[in-house]
């Protein structure tokens, strides 16, 4: 029963993540957090660092994280075949149609109305992870338990890749190395 659940839950992940690996975020989230009670918003967020820091694609990696927790290999294996099965029916049809009817005002206007759309995915999901690294899971209570060092290495992290837009991966690893200093010494 819970690999018919875990094939389900990345199934609609993988039918619905319009827009690619930060728009499937919210929807990750609802299924592994809200819906199943599989992982808790904090061990949602560790996930989320650990998906981005490996190579391939988001969602597939949650499927095979949240796979293996739930259900070792087979879960792993379920899960990720649920999480990329969508996306090759959909994928596959729509190449067809696309490059069949590409020069269509409608198809056009589809794909128009869709960009809204996955930046607003993007953006609720950034906010909720946001949320979580300065405040904690209890949201906002007052300014001395702002985490002041999650804050910092925030605005740091940004300046350097708006400014100078280097690897993100050089980014994340400084990120890293510094909050494990900080974190440890403070």
């Amino acid at each position: 029963m819970i690999l018919l659940q875990l094939f389900w839950s990345f199934f609609q992940i993988g039918l619905f993540s319009i827009g690619g690996g930060y728009a499937a975020m919210p929807l990750i989230q609802q299924q592994v957090v809200e819906l199943h009670p599989w992982l808790t918003l904090t061990e949602f967020t560790d996930l989320i660092t650990i998906a981005e820091m490996t190579p391939g694609p988001i969602a597939i990696n949650s499927a095979t994280f949240v796979g293996t927790r739930i259900a070792g290999l087979a879960g792993a294996v379920i899960a990720t075949v649920g999480c990329i099965t969508p996306s090759c029916i959909v994928v596959s049809i729509l190449a067809y149609l696309y490059f069949k009817y590409s020069g269509a005002k409608s198809i056009q206007g589809i794909l128009a109305g869709l960009r809204p759309a996955v930046v607003a995915l993007i953006a609720s999901a950034g906010l909720s992870i946001l949320s979580l690294a300065f405040f904690g899971e209890e949201g906002f209570v007052s300014l001395p338990d702002v985490n002041w060092i999650a804050v910092g290495l925030f605005a740091v992290a940004f300046f350097i890749l708006r400014k100078w837009k280097p690897s993100p991966v050089y980014v994340m690893l400084g990120c890293g190395v510094i909050g494990g200093v900080l974190y440890t010494v403070l």
